[in-house]
């Protein structure tokens, strides 16, 4: 059976009625709208869902066998909305969105009769949401930095000039899938993108603690050797630094087990509470530091611990450990059997889990429980790896910082039988 939007067929009265809902949700921003800026705007509360109705009639008739009636409403909307950008023009106003939305509007009339209905619905809230949020996103293009914005713009261009006709089957005994290869890339970077955004948005507002924790998303490792180096420059903040390299290192589980997630759920049950243990203690270490909580330096000091994760040249660094790994985890178990892997997953976790974690999915060698353990060891060398990292930088808290990530690293032990 198909899903609900297509299986259950909608009566012609709740799809009118939906046509009519999302065209007062467009009118109805558009009047507040008005009565913010105290200036004409094209169409209110009454407009848009006349539009939206004129758009289901359309739609009715066209259905009906008058083919003409769709671009023939549809051009008529089109000349409304050009007589008033019009005059627009003539008051020295050159926005065009109301009359955009107008258009979009009618056609999502259309749609609540001829289409899945959710998506129309989608389109319909999209809009609105977009009309609404002017100041908010205005604002967030003025805080874009260009470089950063330059660099994710050339990531997206290759991805979608290459990705396309990147052969899409397997190649060599090791079974290396180059356009499988870029969606791991295109994967890993769009949910460290995500934690990347959360950082950029919120983390200077709010501090290193949910800096560290939102940067978990994107590297863990990167952000413990970038609150390090602070440390060098701000020894008062090292106790801070510590507590979000803890965070940072915390959320690196749970991001592991929705990667796990995305290609074996099975082996994410498996993993769930074990990671989740993992990360509950990695706060309850963290926490454990509060009582040497020193002051904090003011907003403007804090860096940012994360970089773009849509650049070119990181995206390449990992495609190639995803193939290194791929290839490495393979004759390792050819030649050395469990061990031999035991000892790679160790070693990959010195250098980056994902490539790793990701080959061990998509090209499995060995067993469900070895699997399991492959992951866990991973994870301990990274974690280990981490505290090195952040209690060299950091010397005011050399002691408590390698303590508390080798009691981490030693939690691990019981849970790989």
């Amino acid at each position: 059976m198909n899903e609900l939007g297509t299986a259950f067929e909608w009566p012609v009265g709740v799809r009118l009625v939906l046509a009519l809902a999302l065209g007062f949700l467009v009118g109805l921003e558009r009047e507040s709208a008005r009565a913010d800026n105290r200036r004409l705007v094209f169409g209110g509360v009454r407009t848009f869902p006349i539009v939206s109705l004129l758009g289901f009639a359309c739609a009715w008739l066209h259905q009906l066998g008058v083919m003409w009636i769709l671009p023939v409403g549809l051009l008529a909307v089109l000349v409304l909305g050009a007589m008033a950008y019009a005059g627009k023009l003539r008051e020295g106003r050159v926005g065009a969105t109301s009359e955009v939305s107008a258009l979009l509007t009618f056609l999502v009339g259309a749609m609540t009769l001829l289409t899945d209905i959710r998506l129309a619905m989608a389109l319909g809230v999209v809009n609105t949401i977009l009309l609404s949020e002017k100041t908010t996103l205005e604002s967030f293009v003025e805080r874009v930095d260009k470089v950063e914005f330059l660099a994710t713009l050339r990531f997206l261009l290759v991805t979608f000039i290459i990705y396309p006709v990147l052969p899409d089957s397997e190649f060599t005994t090791y079974q290396l899938n180059p356009a499988h290869i870029w969606r791991m890339v295109i994967l890993v970077s769009s949910i460290g993108f995500v934690g990347y955004f959360l950082v950029k948005k919120f983390g200077h507002r709010a501090g290193l603690w949910l800096s560290g924790l939102l940067g978990g998303i994107v590297s863990s490792t990167a952000v413990s050797v970038a609150l390090g180096r602070m440390v060098q420059q701000q020894s008062a903040r090292a106790v801070e630094a510590l507590q979000a390299a803890l965070l940072a290192s915390s959320m690196m589980y749970l991001r592991v087990l929705i990667l796990i997630g995305l290609f074996n759920l099975a082996l994410a049950e498996a993993l769930a509470w074990r990671l989740a243990a993992l990360s509950v203690l990695g706060l309850l270490l963290a926490a454990s530091t509060c009582c040497r909580q020193t002051e904090a330096a003011p907003l403007e000091a804090r860096p940012s611990p994360v970089h773009n994760p849509f650049e070119i040249r990181p995206a390449l660094i990992f495609a190639l450990l995803f193939v290194a790994l791929t290839v490495l985890t393979a004759w390792a178990k050819t030649h050395f059997g469990h061990i031999g892997v035991l000892s790679l997953a160790g070693f990959s976790g010195l250098v980056d889990v994902d490539p790793f974690l990701l080959s061990l999915m998509q090209h499995p060698v060995t067993t469900a429980p070895l699997t399991r353990q492959l992951i866990l060891v991973a994870l301990m060398s990274n974690t280990m790896m981490k505290g090195v990292y952040f209690s060299t930088l950091a010397q005011p808290v050399h002691r408590g910082a390698l303590l508390r990530y080798l009691l981490w690293a030693a939690a691990h032990l019981p849970l790989l039988a």
